[in-house]
C-alpha cells in the first residue's frame, strides 16, 4: 500500500485512497460541526422560521427573564393597601374623595364619626339649615352643635366605603374634617408602623 511515482503524477493505491477519502470526510464533518456550534442561535431561528414555529429563547435571555420575573417586588402584587406617612406634627393628614370632591382631611381613629367642617359640607353638596343641628358634642373647645348626614361614599385611594355615617360641625367649631371610624371601622386593616399608617380595604 502506498503511493507511486509516475512521471510528474503521483499514483495511490486503490486502499490509500479509500483511506483519504474517510479522512476527508471527517475532516468536513468536524468543520460542519464546529461552525453549526459557533451559529446554534442563528441556525434554530432560521430553522423555526422555515418550519413556522416560535424560536426558542438564548440560554442567556432565558435566565434574564426568569431573574427578572424572580425579582419582581411583593408589594407590586398586593392591592388595596394605602400608606399614609407621619405630618410634621405627628398627625396623618390625607386627601380623601367625599361625594366625588377632594377634601383635605385628618385622620382620627379616636373620633367616632366622619367629622366635616361646615365649609367642607358645603363644597361636597350638603347644605344645612340652623334647625339641622340637632346633637351637642364635647370638644376641645367646649360644648358644640353638629348635624348628622349620611355621605354617599368616601375615598381614598383605591378605598372605597359608601353610605358613611358623618356629622357636620357649625360654622367656625371645626378646623379641618376628620376621618373617623365611622370609616375606619369598615376596613379590613387600621395600623400604624413606624410613623406610617395602613389602611386595607
Amino acid at each position: 500500500m502506498g503511493a507511486v511515482k509516475r512521471g510528474s503524477h503521483v499514483a495511490f493505491s486503490p486502499a490509500t485512497k479509500t483511506l483519504l477519502g474517510e479522512a476527508a470526510s471527517w475532516v468536513a464533518a468536524a468543520g460542519l460541526g464546529a461552525v453549526a456550534l459557533t451559529h446554534f442561535d442563528e441556525l434554530g431561528a432560521c430553522l423555526s422560521r422555515a418550519l413556522g414555529v416560535p424560536a426558542p429563547a438564548a440560554s442567556g435571555e432565558a435566565v434574564a427573564v426568569a431573574e427578572e420575573h424572580a425579582a419582581a417586588p411583593a408589594e407590586a402584587r398586593a392591592g388595596g393597601i394605602i400608606e399614609i406617612p407621619a405630618g410634621d406634627n405627628g398627625h396623618y393628614h390625607a386627601e380623601a374623595e367625599i361625594n366625588g370632591r377632594p377634601i383635605r382631611v385628618l385622620v382620627d381613629t379616636g373620633a367616632t364619626m366622619v367629622a366635616l367642617t361646615h365649609q367642607d359640607a358645603e363644597a361636597v353638596g350638603i347644605y344645612l339649615r340652623p334647625a339641622d343641628f340637632t346633637r351637642a358634642i364635647s370638644t376641645a373647645n367646649g360644648i358644640a352643635r353638629v348635624a348628622p348626614v349620611s355621605l354617599d361614599r368616601v375615598s381614598i385611594g383605591d378605598i372605597t366605603v359608601r353610605n358613611v355615617r358623618a356629622t357636620v360641625s357649625e360654622p367656625g367649631r371645626l378646623e379641618t374634617s376628620l376621618l373617623g371610624m365611622s370609616f375606619l371601622g369598615r376596613l379590613a386593616r387600621v395600623d400604624i408602623r413606624s410613623g406610617v399608617l395602613f389602611l386595607q380595604d
